[in-house]
């Protein structure tokens, strides 16, 4: 991809700690709106998401929390209708410049669904599917198996790779997916509501995969859940809802408040994000 725009000189204010600490930015996001149509889903949301941390989106139904993540792999290129205004700067290119190839930010920015989703293939096409788009067939059952093993599950399947996806319990399809999204080599791991569907026992694999994948990837996770915002994130970002038809101003999604995690749950900036954190709305 080539720069076509220089990226602003603008940090997150509230996370000029990190700065200090020489912390890379992968993204800069500078007044960003999408919508579908003429109705906005998220407005002027300015961020900055750190080079391998985990960075939660939290926030209440209808705050566009997802709607931004797939801003990251222009997902919302796929839908008709859909808009994305502002910049996103993508370690330093812009990544809605014309001349950038959406598949290839897709395969540099991975993505997981809420409901595993394994194409009704063996385990070992499921995994060597986005290779073989890619033409990164070299080495293919190496490449296969070390993305198994990097999603933690290659000693559970290793004996029944050529059996079908649709065998395995819903927490292994999830990590075949997060294999599946691995495999192509992405420097970006985008997760939207992961657990949702997973069972506590899943749930805690899946967390415990993400602390070790922090290592390699910067991730994004977009979760409901308070607790495993809190547990694995080390930034926290809170989305809320402004605009309403008694002040003329159709709902749309708002960056209320970034910071550290720890200071998000422990001491808010903003009243908005401790009510939700104690549940008093959302």
């Amino acid at each position: 991809m080539n720069v076509m725009t220089q990226r602003p000189n603008v940090l997150a204010p509230d996370l000029e700690d990190l700065v200090n600490e020489h912390e890379t930015s992968v993204f800069e996001v500078r007044d960003l709106t999408a919508s579908y149509g003429a109705t906005p889903a998220i407005e002027n949301v300015s961020l900055d998401i750190f080079d391998k941390k985990i960075t939660a989106v939290i926030g209440p139904s209808g705050c566009g929390k997802s709607t931004f993540i797939r801003c990251f792999n222009r997902m919302n290129d796929l839908v008709a209708g859909a808009h994305v205004g502002g910049k996103i700067f993508y370690r330093g290119e812009d990544l809605y410049a014309e001349d950038v190839d959406a598949v290839e930010v897709r395969r540099r920015i991975g993505m997981v669904f809420q409901q595993p989703n394994p194409f009704p293939k063996s385990i070992y096409d499921n995994v060597a599917f986005g290779l073989r788009v890619n033409r990164m067939t070299d080495h293919l059952d190496d490449r296969v198996e070390k993305a198994l093993q990097d999603a933690a599950l290659w000693d559970e399947v290793k004996r029944k790779i050529k059996d079908p996806a649709s065998a395995l319990s819903g927490g292994q399809q999830q990590r075949l997916c997060i294999a599946r999204a691995l495999a192509t080599n992405p420097d970006v791991l985008l997760m939207d509501e992961p657990c949702s569907a997973l069972d506590p026992i899943a749930t805690t694999k899946i967390e415990d995969l993400m602390h070790e994948l922090k290592a390699d990837y910067t991730i994004v996770i977009v979760t409901h859940n308070m607790q495993q915002a809190a547990r694995v994130s080390d930034l926290t970002a809170f989305f809320s809802v402004e605009g309403s038809a008694e002040t003329d101003r159709s709902p749309r999604g708002v960056l209320v408040e970034y910071d550290t995690t720890e200071q998000i749950f422990t001491a808010p900036n903003d009243r908005r994000t401790e009510d939700y954190i104690t549940g008093r709305f959302g």
